[in-house]
């Protein structure tokens, strides 16, 4: 499945983006998606996953209550829907996915992801 992601841009703080990630290539249904991110200098932190179904999602610590994932596998697309955004936020967001048919198991490191986007830059303002 190839994976492309997009919706970065520059936000101010306090404000929201929503970011995609398009996959084509193989059936979209097959596979959990991962979000993650990576600060400059930083390693690729974990930000939230989604099963194959949509059914379950889980978020990092750091985001909760103010990230949404989602998924539309009639379109091929998943989402991250970011709110209340800080400057700490600021990163390059990747999606990534993995063949999963687990309704409630969710993969946090990105050693356990084959598939990944090229990434889109977030950035906050203060």
């Amino acid at each position: 499945v190839q994976l492309q992601a997009s919706g970065g841009g520059l936000v101010q703080a306090g404000g929201s983006l929503r970011l995609s990630c398009a996959a084509s290539g193989r059936t979209f249904s097959s596979y959990a998606v991962g979000w993650f991110r990576q600060a400059p200098g930083k390693e690729r932190d974990f930000v939230g996953s989604i099963t194959w179904s949509g059914g379950s999602t889980y978020y990092a610590d750091s985001v909760k209550g103010r990230f949404t994932i989602a998924r539309d596998n009639a379109k091929n697309t998943g989402f991250l829907q970011m709110s209340s955004l800080e400057p700490e936020d600021t990163a390059v967001y990747y999606c990534a996915a993995r063949i999963s048919y687990s309704g409630n198991y969710h993969y946090t490191s990105p050693d356990e992801y084959d598939y990944w986007g090229q990434g889109t830059l977030v950035t906050v303002s203060s």
